[in-house]
């Protein structure tokens, strides 16, 4: 039999399966949301009994919403946005600052042009409070969908109408290979042909799929691409490819920042493959921090 609380008395049990959604997978959420997995399980069996259904089944790769809990997650994460909005509002209010803007990096870009605009806009505005969080492509922009977040870096191309995105910079991809691997040696650039049927390392296309797909059709344009291995992010790739078995294609200044033993980075022949890493909004937010972060784009 369902709990019958007040209206919502507990909105931590929403927010919790909200994350779990974006995430299908219990141990990224308990990560992005700061608990320990088991407090995350605990919250969301508890959300089920308040409702009386099932909202998600584990599988052996993460887990995966029931037809009922997609539903709830979409008017949970609605619900959310408003409630996180009035609440900034409020204390915006009572603290007399200049505003808020909600912000989301995404994982594989940090520093260079990104982080060089957000110090901009934070020297430019010192009152307005920044809330920034960290998160794939697709994740964040699934919090612009939302409500949840006024802007977010992201790989594109986002194809999502009610979204507008702008290029902030561009990278070049390289070929992360082991030590002791042949291309390892000397200093030439790869050439497309050398990497064809080589065992590969890459994230789950879910993750960011302009990224992923943008990387294959320029690493490997004729096909040839062999995915033996996937890992959650651009650290883990490495670590992937300094145990000798696999090659990556990653961005140039992620992978030099990372700098892993055992790993050497090549460039490739012309033309040189990139990525792009952009600003993505949604295209009716009115929130004047964000247009203030815009106008540093210019």
């Amino acid at each position: 039999m369902a709990d019958t609380p007040g209206a919502w008395s507990d909105l931590r049990r929403l927010r919790s399966f909200v994350v779990l959604a974006e995430e299908l997978h219990f141990t990224r959420a308990a990560a992005r949301l700061r608990i320990a997995q088991p407090a995350l399980s605990q919250q969301i069996r508890a959300l089920e009994r308040q409702l009386g259904v099932p909202l998600a089944h584990r599988t052996s790769r993460g887990c995966t919403l029931t037809e009922v809990g997609a539903r709830v997650a979409d008017e949970a994460a609605r619900m959310l946005a408003d409630v996180d909005a009035a609440t900034a509002r409020i204390q915006d209010l009572v603290r007399g600052r200049g505003g808020r803007l909600r912000l989301a990096y995404t994982r594989s870009a940090r520093g260079g042009r990104v982080d060089a605009l957000v110090a901009r806009f934070r020297a430019a505005h010192p009152d307005v409070e920044v809330v920034a969080e960290t998160a794939w492509t697709a994740p964040n922009v699934a919090g612009l969908l939302a409500g949840r977040l006024d802007a977010a870096f992201v790989r594109p191309p986002v194809d999502e109408p009610a979204l507008l995105c702008r290029t902030v910079d561009t990278e070049e991809l390289v070929l992360a290979v082991p030590a002791g691997h042949p291309l390892a040696a000397g200093r030439r650039r790869i050439g497309r042909p050398e990497v064809v049927d080589l065992p590969a390392v890459m994230w789950p296309r879910e993750n960011g799929p302009g990224m992923f797909d943008r990387t294959i059709a320029q690493v490997w344009p004729r096909g040839g691409f062999r995915l033996v291995r996937q890992e959650p992010d651009d650290e883990q790739l490495l670590r992937a490819v300094a145990q000798g078995d696999v090659v990556a294609a990653v961005p140039a200044g992620r992978a030099r920042a990372l700098r892993l033993p055992g790993v050497r980075l090549r460039r490739f022949t012309a033309p040189t493959p990139t990525v792009e890493v952009g600003l993505a909004w949604p295209a009716e937010n009115r929130n004047p921090a964000l247009h203030a972060l815009l106008a540093l784009l210019d």
